[in-house]
């Protein structure tokens, strides 16, 4: 086996670059880490999803001889990146136990003989003596990791089978092994650096900055009304929400198809061929709407998800990093909406406390801790985000978070807080949330007469306001420590000293208020579909169309024939010839040769009619 090499009279990394993926320049940090492979360098790279990762690792390995090995986590990730890789002409193969014996073997030929460029592989084959024999036997021109921080036990998703790839350095010594996440802590990259055995690697950690995101936070209101309207503003475009629990998705899914959504679950109680349909029905954009657990979105490649929202508190914020991270993965706008209440903290805690290791148990603590804090500020979002990633983000005012935006205002809530505190105090702190709402709007249900507090001072004093506005308080005053809540299946609130200090008047209370928005909604950056005129849509939606047809018919998902992007130029520029359909974005001479014709068709169609 050879030493890696780039030969000086080969094609160039930007020709590669055009002729290939079809794109006139690097996006920020790609030529870096590219030219650090093709020298031999061991690479760790921390990029946020949808930094363009894959191709760091795609072009080198079309320029350098042999075999480029890249090591995935999730057998659904693999298929969709070969498909891609294939789209654009780079010889892809997959190897992993989704495949039958004859086609495992075939792809082994295919790599004993050099005829691939790209191997993707599951981390397992590297615990198999056999695999590692043939390795030995190959010419590999480098080895990826990705998803790096599976490896680590500091990292949100530790998984086992990553440790056996430690022998890649022994098994294949000289060539140069890339490490890439899209989270990672120093803690974690220190420990994917040693369990590697990265030898002086190119480290390289990217701006977690997602520009093309806006994040907003919401008062989560009880039952369908809320997640019902804020997905009527995407109008059937592609979005993921997530759930806690199996039984929520379940429910979730089957409320949004009884009011018309094309929506599917997915989870890990689900059978496993229920589960690839569903995921694959997501990713052919069969459905708009994918309701899922966490379990869903780490092999997810799919470019245009144009939303994405939590209907329940992630666990972490490296959690809900990578999972709003899962929004506009082609560069355009998207959204991330948080549904948060101070009452989702019981069911968490109540995994957590379940929990016997002490140190585990203290870490997701913490780890809640940040999430409530991140939901429950009214600093801009994106830059306590960045902060906890130990970046700065330079400007005051980021103008894509709700904070930013100005959809926040305050309000003087004293008086009210008084009000409610009061109650607490006249019950004697044995009563919950739900039974003091009841008391100051002076509802008539027969416990509150059973125990007599309909003769109580604080009776019905607070009917001005609705029973939401009364449960937003309550959660506001557990956030700033004002009340407490017992632990146990019916937990009550009592005092705790700041709350006896605004009871006295000491501290005043103002609660952060959604400000009314008209029209279509500020947070919605324009760009993308939304700069197009009303005869571009038109054409952007016969060309999506013409892309579904070609992809069914080619058994890939839409966005390996042609992401949004190329979709949003194409209907923009509206090319009549080849040379000009070669100026867009994300079509190389592969994609011209097999599409140029039937796209330029259906455009030709549209300016001439």
């Amino acid at each position: 086996m050879s030493t890696p090499f780039f030969h000086p009279g080969a094609e160039s990394p930007d020709g590669v670059l055009h002729r290939i993926f079809g794109f006139r320049s690097f996006r920020p940090n790609q030529e870096q880490i590219v030219r650090a492979l093709m020298d031999g360098r061991d690479v760790f790279a921390v990029m946020p999803t949808g930094g363009g990762k894959s191709l760091c690792y795609q072009l080198p390995a079309v320029l350098m001889p042999g075999v480029a090995l890249v090591v995935s986590p999730l057998i659904s990730l693999m298929k969709d990146q070969v498909d891609g890789a294939r789209s654009n002409g780079i010889r892809a193969a997959v190897l992993n136990s989704s495949l039958e014996f004859a086609e495992q073997s075939a792809v082994l030929r295919s790599l004993q003989s050099g005829e691939l460029d790209l191997l993707y592989v599951a981390p397992e084959r590297f615990a198999l003596d056999h695999f590692r024999d043939i390795l030995r036997g190959c010419r590999i021109s480098m080895a990826v990791i990705d998803e790096a921080h599976c490896i680590s036990e500091w990292g949100h998703d530790f998984r086992p089978d990553y440790l056996a790839l430690s022998s890649i350095p022994e098994i294949l010594p000289g060539i140069p092994v890339a490490a890439f996440t899209a989270t990672a802590t120093e803690r974690v990259q220190h420990d994917i650096a040693w369990k590697l055995r990265l030898r002086d690697p190119f480290v390289l950690r990217a701006s977690f900055d997602r520009p093309n995101l806006t994040y907003e936070v919401r008062f989560k209101e009880p039952g369908e009304v809320q997640l019902v309207s804020i997905l009527k503003e995407f109008a059937g475009q592609p979005g993921i929400i997530y759930r806690t629990s199996r039984k929520s998705v379940n429910d979730t899914a089957a409320m949004l198809q009884k009011r018309g959504f094309r929506a599917l679950p997915y989870h890990a109680g689900l059978d496993d061929r229920e589960r690839h349909d569903n995921q694959d029905a997501f990713i052919r954009d069969e459905v708009d709407l994918i309701v899922a657990t966490v379990a869903f979105g780490m092999g997810i490649d799919k470019s245009n998800v144009r939303f994405v929202i939590h209907a329940d508190l992630p666990k972490s914020i490296e959690s809900y990093y990578q999972e709003t991270g899962r929004a506009g993965r082609d560069g355009e706008a998207a959204r991330c909406i948080l549904l948060f209440s101070q009452a989702d903290i019981p069911k968490v805690r109540f995994f957590i406390d379940a929990m016997t290791d002490e140190a585990e148990r203290q870490r997701a603590l913490d780890s809640l801790s940040k999430v409530v804090s991140f939901a429950s500020s009214t600093a801009c979002r994106r830059r306590t985000l960045l902060d906890y990633f130990g970046e700065t983000y330079p400007r005051d005012n980021c103008a894509s978070c709700d904070v930013c935006l100005g959809l926040h205002e305050l309000t003087d809530c004293t008086r009210e807080a008084q009000m409610l505190l009061s109650a607490i105090v006249r019950t004697d702190s044995r009563f919950g949330a739900a039974h003091l709402i009841d008391i100051l709007v002076g509802s008539k249900n027969q416990k509150i007469k059973d125990f007599g507090h309909d003769r109580l001072k604080v009776y019905g004093i607070g009917k001005e306001h609705d029973k939401k506005f009364w449960r937003r308080l309550i959660d506001d005053l557990l956030a700033r420590k004002a009340i407490g809540r017992s632990e146990g299946l019916y937990p009550m609130l009592y005092l705790i000293e700041s709350g006896a200090r605004i009871l006295r008047g000491e501290e005043r209370v103002e609660l952060v208020r959604i400000r009314e928005k008209k029209g279509k909604s500020a947070t919605t950056k324009r760009g993308g579909l939304d700069a197009l005129s009303d005869a571009e849509k038109q054409l952007f939606e016969q060309l999506r169309t013409l892309r579904k047809r070609l992809a069914d018919e080619q058994g890939v998902p839409p966005y390996v024939v042609f992401s949004d992007k190329t979709l949003v130029e194409l209907s923009i520029l509206k090319p009549s010839t080849r040379d000009e359909m070669l100026t867009v974005s994300g079509i190389g001479e592969v994609k011209l040769e097999r599409y140029a014709e039937p796209f330029l068709r259906v455009i030709g169609e549209f300016v001439g009619g």
